[in-house]
Formats: C-alpha cells, sequence, structure tokens
C-alpha cells in the first residue's frame, strides 16, 4: 500500500512542475511568420517600421558566430568607408555560409556602390532566391530591373515587395507608375 501512496506523491509535484513550465520559445521561422502577418496589419508607414527593423534583425541571424562576427566586421567597415576590408568580409561570408541571404544582400550592395551592377543584379538574385521575403533585396532589385529597362520585371517585383510590405510607400508609388507605363491606364 505504501507504493500507490509514494507514486502519487512523487506525481503531484511533477504534474504541477509542468504546469508551471513556460511554452517553448518560437522559432526563427515562427517568428518571422508572425511579424510579417503583423506588418500586413500595419496601418501606416510609421507602425510598419518597428516590425520591419525586427525582420531586418531576424534575417542578420545567421546561426553561426563566425559569419556573424564576419557580417559585424563587414558593417563595421562599411560604416567607416572601408569598402575593401567590407568586401573581404562579405565575400568570406558568402563562402563560408552560400546558403546564408545577408551575405549576398551586403554583397549586392557594395557591388552596386562599385558600379559592378551584374553583379549586384546577380548577388540580389541569389539573396531573394534564398529568402524570397528579402523585401529590401526585392526593392533594390526592382529599382535595378526598372532603371536597365525591364518594367515587367520591375512591376512584378514591386508588387511583391508590396505584398510583403504594404505600407512601403516607395513600392505603392513604383507599382503606380510602372503599372500605367507596362499595363497602360485603365478605363
Amino acid at each position: 500500500m505504501r507504493f500507490p501512496v509514494f507514486a502519487a506523491a512523487f506525481l503531484i509535484p511533477l504534474a504541477a512542475h509542468a504546469a508551471e513550465q513556460k511554452p517553448a520559445p518560437l522559432t526563427t521561422a515562427q517568428q518571422l511568420d508572425k511579424l510579417f502577418a503583423d506588418l500586413a496589419k500595419a496601418q501606416s508607414e510609421d507602425d510598419a517600421n518597428p516590425i520591419q527593423t525586427q525582420i531586418e534583425a531576424l534575417f542578420q541571424q545567421s546561426g553561426s558566430p563566425t559569419v556573424d562576427l564576419l557580417m559585424a566586421r563587414g558593417q563595421s567597415a562599411l560604416q567607416s568607408g572601408d569598402t575593401g576590408t567590407a568586401r573581404k568580409m562579405f565575400d568570406s561570408v558568402t563562402g563560408l555560409a552560400p546558403d546564408f541571404a545577408e551575405g549576398w544582400h551586403m554583397r549586392a550592395q557594395l557591388q552596386a556602390a562599385a558600379g559592378d551592377d551584374t553583379g549586384a543584379l546577380l548577388s540580389l538574385q541569389k539573396t531573394v532566391a534564398l529568402n524570397p521575403r528579402e523585401f529590401n533585396a526585392l526593392a533594390h532589385l526592382a529599382d535595378m530591373l526598372d532603371d536597365y529597362g525591364d518594367k515587367k520585371g520591375a512591376l512584378a517585383t514591386y508588387r511583391k515587395v508590396q505584398a510583403l510590405d504594404p505600407q512601403n510607400d516607395a513600392a505603392k508609388r513604383a507599382v503606380r507608375k510602372l503599372s500605367r507605363e507596362v499595363e497602360g491606364e485603365k478605363i
């Protein structure tokens, strides 16, 4: 008779402890899904800005301390105007972590700034292939497509930006302008 009493005495605290445990934290993908849902509901650009910042911070997480260090050093070099070092850092990131979209995105920004539009286009395409929700890279890609005369491609890409970030005023303006150019005036 002692065993059932002992078992009951042991199991009751375990059940109470289990009830006290907090739910598991959300994965990065779950956090992004929630943030993108919040972004879709934002009523203004001011409401959208902090959500965009949180999304961008999650995009920066590579999962590798080495890659994160190289990214931080590359961004620091970029901010101080040392584009040569920044380029080396981002090239190292894309070499070590070819599936990390933000390494390609940072590389594209440097390539565009250096006038290497072909390289920038390729790096932006790689970025959005790896992370189709990278709205900043999509917007940059759309800008470049527009600049090079691919109005239809630019319009489709800006519409992707707008679908991800409905309060993006630059994308709204570009969609209005390009839809008139590509599709004509609505009657």
